[in-house]
């Protein structure tokens, strides 16, 4: 299979517990059950995110903050989800936004969304994650770039989503060489679209790759008009347990 290579396929012996990070699912008040879910005691998340209204929203909105008060209570890490667009974001509409999240939400840290991978905006992107520090020095960040960046990157956040698509992409992907000389709770995979059956093959493909924290589901994008992110997946008790106890080599 295509990836298993020799350069990735060490990190299969760390050892490492898998965790969950949750993309963002649908505001509280559509989904209050599937938030519930996520306070109960034993499941295996590193973090959720946090995304109002692709962003903090305009002003408080008392479900989220309700809803991250609970997760936060239950020793979850809360992120704020930060728009980059690949660049496209100004370093001000960023940090402004932070700052909405850390007021309203008390968040945790932050994801940066669309977050750009080409080497020319790594300057920019430090100044960001920097900044982000400044304000709260103990933030968890995750550059969402969704697939290998620059190298350089791997400096400046505590993670980076290295993959984030399609099964039909995942099963054949490859993990960059040089992600091989980071351990494997640096990274990130979110993967749509995984069928049931190939759950245990999903899994296995991010312990050989070196992905510490996951995010499976087999809702799908339909074709970019859905955001797959925003349900559970229908196996979520499945996955909870097969995480939960180790993922098996």
């Amino acid at each position: 299979m295509p990836y298993l290579t020799g350069t990735t396929a060490g990190t299969a012996d760390i050892d490492v517990r898998t965790g969950l990070g949750v993309p963002g699912l649908a505001h509280p008040l559509v989904a209050p059950g599937e938030w519930a879910d996520l306070t109960r005691p034993g499941t295996p998340l590193h973090w959720v995110v946090l995304n109002v209204a692709d962003g903090p929203g305009a002003h408080p909105d008392p479900r989220c903050l309700e809803a991250t008060g609970h997760l936060r209570n239950a020793g979850v890490r809360v992120l704020g989800h930060l728009d980059a667009a690949y660049g496209a974001r100004s370093f001000g509409a960023l940090i402004s936004d932070a700052h909405r999240y850390l007021d309203w939400y008390r968040a945790d840290g932050f994801v940066l969304g669309r977050c750009p991978s080409e080497r020319a905006d790594l300057p920019e992107v430090r100044r960001t994650v920097t900044s982000l520090r400044v304000i709260r020095d103990d933030a968890h960040i995750v550059l969402g770039h969704g697939t290998h960046p620059h190298p350089g990157y791997a400096e400046n956040a505590d993670q980076l989503v290295t993959f984030s698509g399609p099964w039909s992409d995942y099963r054949w992907s490859q993990a960059a060489e040089w992600s091989a000389d980071h351990p494997p709770e640096r990274f990130c995979h979110f993967v749509h679209g995984v069928p049931r059956g190939h759950l245990e093959e999903a899994l296995r493909i991010a312990r050989w790759q070196g992905a510490g924290t996951i995010y499976f589901t087999d809702r799908t994008d339909r074709g970019g008009r859905v955001d797959p992110w925003e349900t559970m997946p229908g196996y979520w008790d499945e996955i909870v347990s097969r995480v939960g106890t180790g993922v098996s080599e």
